[in-house]
């Protein structure tokens, strides 16, 4: 039996968190101690088995009153896949105007979100 030391992100309590875990057949979690949430033992499987993430970026705006607008994953996406979705991100343009929540590029590298606009750009 393997034992790791996480500090759950869920709320902002920020739980030092110790996992009992087996990794042979399949990883397991046993046992989680030093939460003080329902929601601690839940994170800190998924940590294990598939951690997820959020992502806040910007993309290039033409012809606005603004050269960027501010975005963010709408929905979380497997870690492993944050640089393959900055990489779309990267390399996007928008024409004005764009509104708050407009889906600007739709499930990203494949994945299950899609990257919406968290501010309004006019055009210029």
């Amino acid at each position: 039996m393997k034992r790791k030391e996480l500090t759950c992100i869920v709320c902002p309590n920020g739980c030092p968190l110790e996992i009992e875990f087996e990794e042979e057949p399949a990883l397991k979690v046993i046992e989680v101690q030093g939460h003080t949430c329902d929601k601690g033992p839940k994170w800190a499987e998924q940590e294990l088995t598939n951690p997820m993430r959020t992502i806040a970026s910007n993309v290039s705006v033409k012809n606005g009153d603004f050269p960027l607008v501010s975005v963010r994953t709408d929905g979380p996406i497997p870690k492993q896949r944050i640089f393959d979705v900055m990489t779309e991100i990267r390399s996007a343009t928008v024409k004005a105007p764009v509104a708050i929540g407009q889906v600007l590029i739709k499930n990203p590298a494949g994945t299950d979100c899609n990257i919406i606009a968290t501010r309004h750009v006019n055009p210029a």
